[in-house]
């Protein structure tokens, strides 16, 4: 009997006898088979989440082939009309060609759950093996044309958000002129002057705070900040994981960041993210022995009464706080002209005293209900199409949300989520 076909004989059941292994014993059972196996190569084993063989492969950086001796497992997911069909892989065996080189990658989920998903690699040597893992988890590391999401205890890249990003500007945000250049200005000015905080030995950092209350700019100005500055950006939906502690989530968050600087570091809804059983550790990643060099913390928080004040006010972990207030008199009728601008000729606003009007009838607005405000009466004025009807339409349907306002509170409100706010 020849090697081959005795190699070929032990490979043909080797996942499925794998997997009717007790999962804390598999790992074991495989090393030892496949080292039985290949003897004489270099073997190396991890479950790595930055090991994205496939993602690798797309870009074109390795050729993979699933083992024909061996039946390989791919699971396809559904995610939206608008989006393609997505493949991965669930249990398979592959041949990679990489530089050059032949390898064998082995992709094993021992249980449910994301992190159990085991990967072997199988090269002439075990410096060959190294240097592909390397280079894998290196290459999934940077940042490239999206933007790097933390949720559930892991990283993912998320082009949809960078796309929302890219159509971001200041140009379609209305703030009092002040804070918008001094906002554009700071960052800015940080990235530029990376000698000049060098030269000076000044640790070269950055913590900047968004307050406000909802619905009132604060996501808008963050994604064009992230569009402007055109530094990686890494963002945390939550700290929460599956399958390890918070903790050990937020150690993560701060590691991965320093190693992508000089970057933003996105924490929205900083009062939800950060709370009295992580805010040691947060507060030590912040301002502790770490040097966090080029990495600037961008958050944002509707609550800063709900922050720590070691965190809200101690200057080396947020240096700059920036107030974004409801919109004052001026804001609300720039805003309210803007619209009125874009409408269709007909649907524009007949009288020149109306905006005035509809000023003073929206005091407490926050962008966000100015935007339903708008939003509402073009769906109201639909109905009956007549030139000259906004003006009465606009009128009735601000003392309808004024009305709302009265009866409930801006955080309860659906309109006033952060989310919906471009303006």
């Amino acid at each position: 009997m020849s090697r081959l076909f005795y190699f070929r004989m032990n490979l043909k059941n080797f996942i499925s006898e794998a997997l009717q292994q007790p999962p804390r014993f598999a790992a074991y059972e495989i090393s030892r088979e496949l080292a039985k196996l290949y003897p004489e190569k270099g073997i190396i084993e991890g479950c790595d989440y930055e090991f994205d063989l496939e993602a690798f492969a797309r870009a074109e950086l390795c050729v993979v082939v699933s083992e024909t001796a061996i039946h390989s497992q791919t699971k396809t997911e559904w995610e939206s009309a608008h989006e393609p069909l997505r493949h991965e892989i669930e249990n398979a065996w592959l041949n990679v060609l990489w530089q050059g080189r032949l390898l064998d990658v082995l992709l094993i989920n021992l249980a449910s759950g994301c992190d159990t998903r085991r990967h072997w690699i199988v090269a002439e040597t075990r410096e060959i093996a190294e240097e592909f893992f390397r280079a894998v988890c290196l290459w999934q590391s940077e940042v490239r044309g999206e933007v790097l999401v933390f949720s559930g205890g892991g990283w993912r890249k998320n082009e949809e958000l960078y796309h929302s990003i890219k159509s971001a500007t200041f140009d379609g945000l209305i703030l009092p002129d002040e804070l918008m250049s001094e906002v554009r200005r700071d960052l800015a000015r940080f990235f530029e002057l990376r000698a000049t905080y060098e030269r000076y030995r000044i640790a070269w950092k950055r913590g900047v705070l968004l307050i406000g209350p909802p619905g009132n700019g604060k996501t808008h100005a963050v994604k064009a900040l992230v569009n402007e500055l055109g530094v990686p950006c890494l963002y945390v939906k939550s700290f929460k994981a599956h399958y390890e502690t918070e903790h050990d989530a937020m150690r993560q968050v701060f590691r991965r960041a320093r190693e992508a600087a000089p970057c933003l570091l996105v924490l929205e809804d900083l009062d939800s993210l950060v709370t009295k059983e992580n805010r040691s550790l947060f507060l030590n990643e912040m301002d502790g022995f770490a040097a966090n060099t080029g990495l600037v913390v961008l958050a944002t928080t509707n609550h800063p009464e709900r922050l720590d004040p070691a965190l809200l006010n101690r200057p080396s972990r947020f240096d700059r706080k920036f107030y974004f207030e409801l919109p004052a008199p001026p804001e609300r009728e720039r805003y309210l002209q803007r619209w009125n601008e874009e409408f269709e000729p007909e649907m524009r606003f007949c009288s020149a005293a109306l905006v005035p009007r509809i000023v003073a009838l929206t005091e407490g607005f926050s962008f966000a209900y100015l935007k339903e405000l708008i939003l509402s009466s073009m769906m109201q004025w639909v109905q009956t199409s007549q030139p000259g009807a906004m003006d009465a339409v606009i009128i009735e349907r601000a003392h309808v949300l004024r009305s709302q306002m009265s009866s409930m509170s801006l955080e309860t409100t659906p309109v006033a989520d952060e989310e919906d706010n471009d303006q």
